[in-house]
């Protein structure tokens, strides 16, 4: 983590070149090398190595102050003081409470009133359970953006919470497709009854780039 946040989530030469490393061992390996090996190990990397980068880009590399966080005001100095309280840990730390709120909400009306499957990549979930989870997650951004006073605008902050839940929904599916391709029902047994570590981060691998996205490209172009 110390290194990913002197480069502020900057990986693209490392993963370039760890991709390249990973293409020459394959050929070089006894056998007939198959190009399904290739292409799993080069997604693995940009999957598990870049996506997970742009969090650390969200963090760290907004360094705007927010300063219409009142909080921030009276943050302790021994904490790091109003410079603390910059526009990526604020980004951050709704993004995280939204993903949290989505998960929660879809699980439990899912389990108590789902009733219409949502795809068969994943069986157990329902489209009542996706509404749920992408209400809790928008009144949870909505609520937050009034808090710390950002993102400024109810359209912002409405934008802001559905494309969190689309990046969540998005990541949870996906980890799915790969259970089911590998022909497992968890990722890993490390964490016992959670369905393993991949299944407990799934929600935010791809959520930190789209949140970085909007609010390093959407906010300053459309400016709502």
């Amino acid at each position: 983590m110390p290194i990913l946040t002197l480069y502020y989530g900057h990986m693209d030469v490392t993963v370039t070149f760890s991709a390249f490393l990973i293409a020459i061992s394959l050929l070089l390996q006894r056998g007939n090398p198959r190009f399904a090996q290739l292409t799993s190990s080069v997604f693995g990397l940009f999957y598990c190595g870049y996506l997970p980068s742009f969090w650390v880009k969200l963090r760290s590399g907004l360094a705007a102050p927010a300063l219409n966080t009142k909080i921030a005001y009276s943050w302790p100095i021994l904490l790091g003081g109003q410079a603390h309280w910059t526009v990526g840990l604020v980004a951050t730390l709704i993004s995280i409470s939204s993903i949290i709120a989505a998960d929660t909400s879809a699980f439990l009306c899912g389990r108590a009133f789902g009733r219409t499957p949502l795809t068969d990549v994943s069986p157990k979930k329902t489209l009542e359970g996706a509404l749920a989870g992408l209400t809790g997650c928008v009144l949870t951004t909505v609520l937050l953006s009034a808090v710390l006073r950002w993102p400024r605008s109810l359209l912002s902050a409405t934008a802001y919470g559905i494309l969190i839940f689309l990046g969540s929904l998005f990541g949870d599916l996906v980890e799915s497709l790969i259970k089911r391709d590998a022909g497992v029902k968890d990722s890993g047994s490390l964490i016992p009854g959670h369905g393993g570590i991949l299944d407990r981060v799934d929600s935010y691998v791809f959520t930190g780039a789209l949140c970085y996205s909007f609010v390093k490209v959407a906010l300053p172009l459309y400016g709502v």
